[in-house]
């Protein structure tokens, strides 16, 4: 689909994708035989170029969004989900917590998540984003070394589809309801 555009290029697009991230972008491109300190540095960029826009203006975009009650309901119900599963560690540890948060190269974790949360639980800025580039690197360099280790990407792959999988079994049955 997009095999005009430069192979570098792709890492860095995908990169910003959420849930894609540089976390599983670079043992992608390992595997397509990249060297790894070429991709690491083109991947993390990529993956941190959106989330000072996701800081800053995120504010703007809700309140955009909420003119529309299909939106509206979604973050209500993301927001909550999320409130919920991060409110004891971010308010207990707060940017330990985020950290933690991001660096767990896990479905649902990363740098847009971490934002997220930064965003909903009014972090300061400017440590939310250290924060979150040191957990991307953290998280960046786990699936970097399981990718040079040779394990079978296809394992890694399997694995990840598997607990996104029960994570989303266990939201679906484990009362998502918004509690108003």
């Amino acid at each position: 689909m997009l095999e005009w555009l430069p192979f570098w290029f792709r890492i860095f697009f995908f990169s910003m994708v959420p849930f894609f991230e540089a976390r599983y972008i670079v043992p992608i491109a390992i595997d397509q035989g990249w060297l790894w300190w070429h991709v690491f540095p083109i991947a993390v960029l990529g993956n941190m170029l959106p989330i000072p826009f996701v800081l800053l203006f995120f504010k703007y975009v809700e309140k955009w969004l909420r003119k529309y009650n299909s939106w509206s309901r979604l973050m209500d119900w993301l927001f909550t989900r999320t409130r919920r599963r991060a409110d004891s560690k971010i308010r207990r540890y707060e940017y330990l917590g985020l950290l933690i948060y991001v660096a767990l190269p896990l479905p649902f974790t990363g740098a847009w998540t971490g934002a997220l949360i930064a965003y909903l639980f009014d972090l300061k800025f400017f440590k939310s984003l250290i924060t979150i580039f040191i957990g991307v690197l953290i998280s960046t360099s786990i699936m970097t070394v399981v990718a040079l280790t040779n394990i079978n990407l296809s394992y890694i792959v399997a694995g990840i589809i598997i607990a996104g999988v029960a994570m989303g079994l266990i939201l679906f049955f484990g009362g998502t309801s918004i509690k108003k």
